[in-house]
């Protein structure tokens, strides 16, 4: 019989997104506690027997007795469904912690917590769970080195549970916390390691991957909001992986330049052309450019004050976005050199030069004037 699985990662239930207002928070928080009952559909829909939580249901140790129980009480309503849940570097295991204060609460029939790097065997199914929970928030030996000399049948599908780095995945050095070897899966027989710590989805190799967070909760996540449907054979054979669409809302970058009210109108046009739902749209804005005061007003009208409304949230990077430069402004580039020479000629033909000449030197000479004012902040 086909043994399926569903693999997630990364809930942190009780996550603070401190970048945003209340409200938003609010909408973000819950929209971590819905994906746990979007992944309990995907798991009756598509047949599968165990979801696998790869580290980090909780984003810390100190939360409220409430957001504690807010996971369970979902995962409870899916009672054909075993829920193994493992702890991460957010909510590592320690003794009279969290996780105890769990058990002694009294789980549901269905939640299965793995605070031991020992092996759990389902017989029904055939299979065995290695888990590989973290005990501190970094540790520097592979947790997943005991799955090697497991002594466990022939006859059972072995899936390992890991929450740390793949080595040459974002560190190449065996001394980075939570290291966890590639090849583990052909070490201790594996037909799968599902691993969490990374938030976007990631394939090592067609026994390894990241499943990535459920529900996106940064910029800079990429292919977030997903989980893994995986599908065994039998004992030792590799399994079919397949992503599944989990997440509620997209968080989206976009970089523009303006220079004028017609490109601050033509971004206002762009970002209510972003796909999807706009009200499931997070979107950070980084603008760089300069504009004269009164377009700086329209800027704030038309874009801060305006289309952002029709995001769940925008966030704007102006940053780079100056004022537009006076003659004494110019005089302040590079007083001597190259540079400086460069400027004077550019001037020179915005005064001189023919129509196309004055365009293009006008242009030229702001966009420098933009480029000195970011390097003089950065050096600030």
């Amino acid at each position: 019989m086909t043994l399926r699985l569903i693999h997630t990662s990364d809930w942190q239930i009780g996550k603070v997104f401190r970048f945003v207002d209340n409200v938003t928070m609010g909408l973000l928080q819950d929209a971590r506690l819905r994906a746990i009952t979007r992944l309990g559909e995907l798991a009756a829909e598509k047949g599968a027997q165990h979801v696998l939580v790869a580290g980090d249901v909780y984003d810390m140790e100190a939360l409220s007795p409430r957001s504690l129980n807010q996971p369970l009480e979902r995962m409870r309503n899916f009672d054909g469904v075993h829920w193994h849940l493992m702890p991460g570097n957010h909510d590592h295991y320690r003794p009279n912690g969290l996780w105890d204060q769990l058990r002694r609460k009294g789980l549901p029939g269905n939640v299965h917590i793995h605070a031991a790097p020992e092996p759990a065997i389902f017989g029904d199914d055939s299979f065995a769970l290695l888990p590989a929970p973290l005990h501190h928030r970094r540790m520097l030996e592979d947790p997943t080195a005991y799955m090697d000399d497991a002594d466990l049948s022939d006859e059972l599908v072995r899936v390992g549970l890991a929450h740390g780095t793949i080595t040459g995945f974002g560190s190449d050095d065996k001394d980075v916390p939570n290291y966890i070897a590639p090849d583990r899966p052909a070490r201790a027989g594996l037909s799968y390691l599902a691993l969490g710590d990374w938030h976007g989805q990631k394939k090592i190799n067609d026994r390894c991957w990241y499943s990535g967070t459920p529900e996106s909760d940064a910029f800079d996540v990429i292919d977030g909001g997903q989980a893994l449907l995986i599908e065994i054979e039998g004992p030792g054979t590799a399994p079919k992986v397949t992503p599944l669409a989990t997440g509620h809302y997209t968080w989206e970058r976009l970089a523009e330049q303006i220079g004028s009210r017609a490109d601050i109108d033509h971004l206002a046009e762009k970002l209510r052309g972003v796909d999807g739902d706009l009200d499931r749209v997070l979107i950070h804005l980084a603008v760089e450019g300069a504009l004269s005061l009164e377009d700086r007003r329209y800027f704030q009208e038309q874009i801060v004050d305006g289309v952002s409304a029709a995001f769940c949230f925008m966030r704007v990077d102006d940053r780079r976005l100056f004022p537009r430069p006076t003659p004494e402004d110019l005089d302040q580039i590079d007083r001597g050199g190259f540079v400086r020479a460069a400027a004077d000629e550019l001037q020179r033909l915005t005064e001189e030069g023919d129509d196309a000449e004055r365009g293009i030197a006008a242009e030229a000479l702001q966009r420098l004037y933009i480029e000195h004012m970011k390097l003089d902040a950065g050096q600030r």
